[in-house]
Parts: C-alpha cells; sequence; structure tokens
C-alpha cells in the first residue's frame, strides 16, 4: 500500500508544482506523459511495437554517457526512425512544461 500512496503523493506533487526543476518522475506520472503525448501508440514499457520498449532503449544506452543528450535531442526534434514493419516516418516531438521534466522523463526511461 505504501508504493502506490507514494506514488500518488508524487503525481500530486509534479501537478501542482509544476515548475520544480529536480522532481522524481514516477511510473504513473511518466505513463500519464507517455499517453498525453500519444507515445504509447508505437512504444510500450516491456514490450516493442512499432517502436522498441523503454526498457529496450534504456538498454541500448547503458554506460552511454551522451545518453541523455542523444534522447533529449531525439525528443525534441523529429528525426526519422524505422518502425518495426520496415517503413520510416518523422518522430513525434514531446510537449513538456519545461526542459528540466523532459530530462526527468529521459531519466526514467533509462532508469528502466
Amino acid at each position: 500500500m505504501f508504493p502506490f500512496l507514494s506514488r500518488i503523493v508524487m503525481a500530486l506533487g509534479l501537478a501542482f508544482l509544476p515548475d520544480l526543476a529536480h522532481a522524481e518522475l514516477d511510473a504513473a506520472t511518466a505513463l500519464e506523459v507517455l499517453k498525453r503525448n500519444d507515445c504509447t501508440k508505437c512504444h510500450s514499457i516491456q514490450k516493442s511495437k512499432n517502436g522498441p520498449s523503454y526498457a529496450k532503449v534504456a538498454q541500448k544506452y547503458k554506460g552511454d554517457a551522451q545518453a541523455e543528450a542523444k534522447l533529449f535531442k531525439h525528443l525534441t526534434s523529429t528525426p526519422k526512425v524505422k518502425l518495426a514493419d520496415g517503413t520510416e516516418e518523422d518522430h513525434k516531438k514531446t510537449d513538456f512544461d519545461n526542459n528540466d521534466h523532459l530530462k526527468e522523463f529521459i531519466r526514467w526511461i533509462l532508469s528502466l
């Protein structure tokens, strides 16, 4: 029960303090961001869809000192990405309130 309550408290904290630069992003809040940005259309946490799972992304960048910078650029531009079926399309930009929240989201992905 305690982990569930801590997630709720963290989610409420992020909702009511949007300018908080270094709030730890929890799974519930991260999932809300994923849905809001339509990321779940091509990605999930553990299972690959048209795009790689976030766990696979974390594995790909494990030990890469530039991982955060690379993912930040990927999520703030519209690079061409290759889908599982071999087709390519422009990756959608994410809509975060500020760059600090996006960086926390990237750290969450890399922590998987």
